[in-house]
């Protein structure tokens, strides 16, 4: 029991050391007050050592911490389960938080109460996190006005949940890397994932076309109907991509300009194979936890481009305006109908194992999101 308050104790906010620093720590602070005031405690989700999450993630009660001037308090609504939070719990990730810490990169919350000095945020409002390590898996929390980002509270509450990591990644990957026009191709990988979902969908309302490219699977037809309804193009198999006869679709279809790589390997691989005249690859993730590997000719011969991004670097370089920018053009991609929420699953937050074990599941196209 005395291990456990020490480790509790470390959860509280500690002197501010920066922006970032500051909500890192507040992020590992206990949750929240209930909304009625009274001083029961308030359940998050916690980690206090690396590893499997379903072996190291707890259910705590935590208790709030003060509201600040500038603070705001506020209870969460959603959280999704993304592959980087299983990472940073696995301690595989790019960014390490300090321990404990509650789970939880993304979701949507709303204003709850605010500090004396808060001029940006009002109770009701609907706001998600200007960055990570805020720790979203919790029922409330008490944050720094500054680590917020209000959104319209008029859009899906799954778009909202969803709305700070995968759309971006795909907003970015389709305007930062190829000047793009409509009736250029591109093709992708793993394009059931969250961001092969908002890449379609994007490119869709972009006027690009879209080979999309998935694993094998018992229910392979069912997931290409559901991509086309979204906006594919052409979905393929990995092992459709390695036969000779995509060599005649390419004949009546124009090389794809930009290649989004989130596997790794073999799968990297084709999509180099298939891009046109010096044409560039973005890898952005490995699920196959294999190294990209490039021919000598895709560089002599077509002049490859290979690039790499992250989000969380995207937005530290760029600052919090542009991200701002950003998300609200995201949400007028959402009140134009032209994006939506991944398919989801919504599972309460009492169940959160269900929700981390299938999140580690293969072909598992529904992403998980934790409800307070």
């Amino acid at each position: 029991m005395w291990a456990l308050r020490v480790a509790l104790a470390q959860l509280r906010p500690r002197p501010q050391r920066g922006p970032q620093r500051d909500a890192a720590r507040r992020a590992a602070s206990s949750a929240s007050r209930s909304a009625a005031g009274g001083a029961a405690g308030v359940r998050a989700l916690v980690y206090a050592q690396h590893g499997e999450p379903v072996k190291v993630v707890e259910l705590k009660t935590l208790e709030l911490s003060s509201l600040g001037r500038s603070d705001v308090r506020m209870k969460m609504l959603a959280a999704p389960v993304n592959p980087a939070d299983i990472n940073m719990i696995q301690g595989t990730y790019g960014i390490h938080p300090e321990l404990p810490a509650i789970g939880g990169n993304e979701g949507v919350g709303q204003v709850v109460e605010v500090g004396s000095a808060v001029t940006g945020v009002k109770p009701g409002d609907w706001v998600i996190p200007a960055d990570m390590n805020l720790g979203t898996w919790r029922a409330e929390a008490v944050v720094s006005e500054e680590s917020l980002i209000v959104i319209p509270n008029d859009i899906p509450l799954l778009c909202a949940a969803t709305l700070s990591v995968n759309p971006c990644t795909a907003y970015r990957l389709l305007s930062d890397f190829e000047q793009l026009r409509p009736g250029d191709s591109i093709i992708q990988n793993a394009a059931n994932s969250g961001v092969g979902q908002a890449v379609i969908q994007i490119a869709a309302a972009l006027g690009l076309r879209t080979i999309n490219v998935v694993r094998d699977r018992p229910d392979l037809q069912k997931l290409t109907d559901r991509l086309k309804d979204l906006g594919a193009e052409h979905v393929f198999t990995e092992e459709a991509m390695r036969k000779p006869e995509m060599k005649d679709f390419f004949k009546n279809f124009p090389r794809p300009r930009l290649a989004l790589n989130c596997v790794g390997g073999r799968s990297s691989t084709e999509l180099m194979r298939h891009l046109g005249y010096s044409g560039t690859m973005v890898t952005y993730g490995g699920m196959a936890k294999q190294p990209v590997t490039a021919s000598v000719s895709s560089f002599i011969f077509k002049d490859i481009k290979l690039r790499g991004f992250w989000v969380s670097q995207w937005k530290k370089d760029k600052g919090t305006d542009q991200f701002k920018e950003m998300i609200l053009t995201l949400c007028d991609f959402i009140h134009r109908g032209q994006l939506t929420a991944p398919a989801c699953s919504q599972v309460p937050l009492q169940d959160y194992r269900v929700a981390l074990e299938a999140s580690m599941k293969p072909f598992i196209s529904s992403k998980q999101i934790l409800t307070m």
